[in-house]
C-alpha cells in the first residue's frame, strides 16, 4: 500500500521545489516518531520478517510506512528550501 502513496505525495508536495520559509523548513527537519513509536515499529518489523503479523498489525505497519514516506518527502522539501535560501558564496 505505502508504495502507492509515495508517488502521490511527491506530486502533491513537490519536494524539488523549495518554497518553505527557513523557519518552517528547520522545524520540519526536527519532526520524528516518538521513542515509543520507534519501538513499536521495531516489534512490527520483526514480526513481519518472521511472517507472524496479524491483519491488524499489517495495517499498523502500513500506516507507519505511509507516515514515514510522507515525512521523508516533506523533509526533502525542507532541505531543498534551506538550500535555496542560502546566500550565494
Amino acid at each position: 500500500m505505502f508504495q502507492d502513496v509515495a508517488p502521490l505525495l511527491e506530486g502533491l508536495l513537490r519536494p524539488d521545489q523549495g518554497v518553505l520559509s527557513p523557519e518552517l523548513a528547520r522545524y520540519i527537519l526536527t519532526l520524528d516518531f516518538t521513542p515509543d513509536q520507534h519501538a513499536r515499529y521495531s516489534v512490527l518489523a520483526g514480526k513481519a520478517q518472521s511472517g507472524t503479523l496479524t491483519s491488524d498489525e499489517a495495517s499498523e505497519i502500513d500506516a507507519f510506512l505511509a507516515a514515514d514516506a510522507f515525512l521523508s518527502i516533506l523533509q526533502s522539501k525542507a532541505r531543498q528550501s534551506l538550500q535555496q535560501h542560502q546566500p550565494a558564496a
